[in-house]
């Protein structure tokens, strides 16, 4: 349910057509009602004529609904309980000292992270400053402030890499 919410959430839902309504022209009647021979017609932007209107085309719509807060943090305790196994707790990121991507690859293949990895760690700590810029150009690496942390990047990552600041932000904010 918290994955679909946020999912759907994150839907544009912005196509549009016009209707007969919408479309610009059409206000004169194109010939007259009888005599013609032709189909009756009242407008030449009816569905249909070329140039005419959509019927019942999209529309901007939301496709967002909304959760409790209190399931929403219960679907984040489940995922992070579900991603455990494959946890690895760091202190910090402070021997990545320039971004350099190499320094991460490096430090990564020392945790023996693989797959799809997702770093929690705050890049705003001073500790952690060359972090973002040096595992931005990795492909599988994806970096997320704790405050961010959400359902869909801890199910879709296969290692789970977290900082001990980034843990004590989250069991604050889970245990409101």
């Amino acid at each position: 349910m918290a994955l679909r919410r946020q999912l759907n959430n994150s839907r544009s839902g912005n196509a549009c057509a016009k209707t007969r309504a919408e479309v610009s022209g059409g206000g004169r009647k194109p010939w007259k009602q009888k005599g013609t021979g032709r189909a009756r017609a009242g407008s030449i932007r009816s569905p249909l004529f070329a140039g005419g209107g959509v019927i019942f085309g999209p529309k901007p719509r939301d496709y967002g609904f909304s959760m409790p807060q209190k399931a929403r943090r219960l679907a984040l305790k489940s995922a992070l309980s579900a991603r455990l196994e494959n946890t690895i707790l760091v202190k910090d990121f402070s021997e990545i000292t320039e971004a350099k991507t190499k320094m991460v690859a490096e430090s990564l293949k020392a945790l023996k992270a693989e797959g799809k990895i997702l770093i929690i760690a705050d890049t705003q700590l001073a500790e952690n400053g060359q972090l973002e810029l040096a595992a931005r150009n990795l492909p599988n690496v994806k970096i997320i402030l704790p405050s961010n942390l959400n359902v869909k990047d801890l199910l879709e990552a296969d290692t789970l890499i977290m900082t001990e600041s980034a843990i004590t932000e989250i069991t604050e904010r889970l245990s409101k």
